[in-house]
């Protein structure tokens, strides 16, 4: 179970660690106890894109992921002319393709990853 945290103080300058498998891509550890192997509990983190990082392959996995791109652009690099400037945001049933995904200038978004049960997506107001 996670712990209670209410309106702690973020430092985006430092606390950053880079993502494995993913050049140029670095994440900060909110909260988690996502466990895949019995799927259950949720995730969230800041992952932090540097200007021109690039994923590379489409990512599919068995939880629910939202992800609000907060500032800066990111792509999808099928459709790198489609509009990619923050605030952006996504919602993934589990099973969803996504990406490779890129961003010239670089970004910041907030991932919120879970299994049913610990949450529903949000819907925006369109």
């Amino acid at each position: 179970m996670r712990a209670h945290v209410e309106m702690a103080p973020l430092d985006l300058a430092s606390g950053w660690s880079p993502l494995p498998g993913f050049d140029g891509l670095e994440v900060k550890l909110l909260g988690s106890d996502l466990d895949e192997a019995r799927r259950c509990g949720a995730r969230s983190r800041m992952v932090r894109f540097a200007a021109g990082a690039l994923t590379r392959g489409a990512l599919v996995h068995g939880y629910w992921e939202e992800v609000y791109v907060l500032c800066g652009d990111m792509f999808a690099l099928d459709r790198p002319d489609a509009p990619s400037l923050a605030p952006m945001y996504s919602v993934r049933p589990p099973g969803t393709p996504h990406g490779p995904f890129g961003s010239r200038t670089g970004c910041v978004l907030l991932e919120i990853q879970y299994f049913a049960g610990t949450g529903e997506p949000f819907n925006p107001p369109v």
